[in-house]
């Protein structure tokens, strides 16, 4: 039961921070956005915005198939790593973070939310096998 719910609280998450990347956030969200990427900040927050859409319905329905959801989300969040870490070296202002300390204290984050993204899905047993 407690899986179930941080699944679906997870998506859930994911379907705003993806709806962020479309509309009331965008702007901010570019801020995470790694100098060194090749692509307009933009594209690359509009397309991340509809990949996390994606991904947040798929943990939310795709309750069959939630393994391979929950490996590919903590991929997700691997893969956007780097971006939290240059708002952290870069000193950019985003969400709130404002101070190194903030910036530092939410990369301590991403592993929990790569832990639930695997846990909740019991992705954990196939990363075992």
């Amino acid at each position: 039961m407690i899986k179930t719910l941080l699944r679906i609280a997870l998506g859930a998450f994911m379907l705003l921070a993806g709806i962020g990347h479309l509309t009331y956030a965008r702007e901010t969200f570019q801020a995470q956005v790694p100098d060194w990427i090749p692509l307009s900040k933009d594209f690359v927050v509009l397309a991340s915005g509809a990949v996390e859409i994606a991904l947040g319905l798929a943990m939310i329905f795709l309750t069959k198939q939630k393994k391979m959801v929950g490996l590919i989300l903590a991929l997700f969040f691997v893969l956007v790593f780097p971006g939290n870490i240059a708002q952290y070296i870069d000193h950019r202002d985003g969400f709130g973070l404002d101070t190194d300390t903030k910036r530092l204290i939410r990369l301590l984050f991403q592993p929990v939310l790569i832990f639930v993204a695997l846990y909740s899905t019991d992705a954990l047993k196939k990363l075992k096998k």
